[in-house]
């Protein structure tokens, strides 16, 4: 058994989510203490506890402090295993989060995996199902991870009821991934959505992205407008909007920002806020969007083979996700950059394989 001190570097929820998560993959056992430390309200949340509970389910794990408020966790992983999975967070908890603890152990699998999440779909402090959707699973694609998501229904806070399906086919094992060198800019596409919400908004969001994007050179951009209302099935239960853009470069990389509405900031802003992003990333060169890193880390210690990615920004994120990878996978990691700089990152694989192997 490792255990994982969960104050360390980033010192939250993301720390115990890549421990179970690895741990799935690797049937190493782990125990996580110190959980969340340095959060306001430290232990587990309900949140974490469907995470937890849906990667256990997956690989039929025995989990010792499980419960809210809880500092220090054991899992015990036994075998993964194909089939139907249906987890609700009962709020409006990031359904992409719980994806990001059970995706990578789902490839591994002896049979397909089918998992439905609901809760939150667009929350400020995760991945919008959008670009899990539009970047993540894209770029997975290209290492040889076999998957289809849908979104059934948006879930805005303070209530959820958001509906994500994943269908993931098993891999013999994933293939290195290298973007180190971010290219020209061809095209910038995204999506502006909102639900019970007059359908100017999603206009005034996508205007101002545009307005922004073409002022910094960038002239062909592409923005879907998606204006939902209790009508439509995929309607959330409470209101809502954001926007997601990604720019598309010659060199075959995905560069991504968003940003999500909220009560009293304008969705002019809200538009500008993705546009001077976005311009930023492009800037920095990077094959790799500042939220990407962390998220890419563990397929490429899992893969076969070195990979190699050029990050915007080497988030903190980031930075946590490498030193759990080195202690959990003991694989060979090197960071060039800084925090809060563009960074390369190399990652020499562990070239786990999947049990249809």
């Amino acid at each position: 058994m490792i255990e994982i001190d969960g104050s360390m570097l980033e010192g939250g929820g993301q720390i115990l989510r890549m421990s179970i998560a690895i741990s799935a993959v690797s049937g190493v056992p782990v125990k996580v203490f110190n959980i969340r430390a340095k959060r306001s309200n430290p232990g587990l949340r309900p949140q974490h506890m469907t995470a937890i509970k849906a990667v256990a389910e997956l690989v039929d794990a025995r989990v010792e402090g499980l419960r809210v408020g809880s500092r220090e966790l054991t899992f015990i992983p036994r075998t993964i295993r194909g089939g139907r999975f249906s987890f609700d967070i009962g709020t409006a908890g990031a359904t992409t989060l719980v994806l990001q603890s059970l995706m990578p152990a789902s490839a591994y699998a002896p049979s397909p995996v089918d998992v439905e999440v609901k809760g939150g779909t667009n929350n400020p402090m995760a991945p919008p199902i959008d670009y899990v959707e539009r970047v993540l699973i894209p770029m997975l694609s290209r290492m040889g991870y076999r998957c289809r998501l849908s979104l059934l229904r948006r879930g805005f806070y303070p209530r959820g009821g958001g509906i994500i399906r994943l269908h993931v086919d098993p891999v013999k094992a994933l293939e290195p991934i290298e973007l180190s060198e971010g290219g020209r800019v061809v095209r910038v596409t995204g999506v502006a959505y909102s639900c019970r919400l007059p359908g100017h908004i999603v206009d005034r969001m996508a205007r101002s992205a545009e307005a922004k994007l073409r002022e910094a050179g960038l002239r062909d951009v592409e923005i879907e407008r998606e204006a939902l209302q209790p009508d439509s099935p995929k309607c959330s239960m409470d209101p809502g909007c954001g926007i997601l853009l990604v720019a598309e470069t010659d060199r075959g990389a995905l560069i991504a920002s968003d940003s999500l509405g909220e009560r009293g900031k304008p969705a002019e802003r809200v538009g500008e806020e993705a546009a001077r992003s976005l311009i930023d990333q492009v800037k920095a060169g990077a094959a790799v969007d500042k939220h990407m890193g962390d998220q890419l880390l563990i397929y490429m210690a899992l893969a076969k083979g070195t990979s190699r990615i050029r990050v915007a920004e080497l988030t903190l994120h980031a930075a946590t996700c490498v030193e759990l990878l080195r202690r959990l996978l003991n694989v060979r990691i090197e960071v060039e950059g800084e925090l809060g700089r563009p960074a390369l990152i190399t990652c020499e694989g562990a070239g786990i394989e999947g049990r249809s192997a």
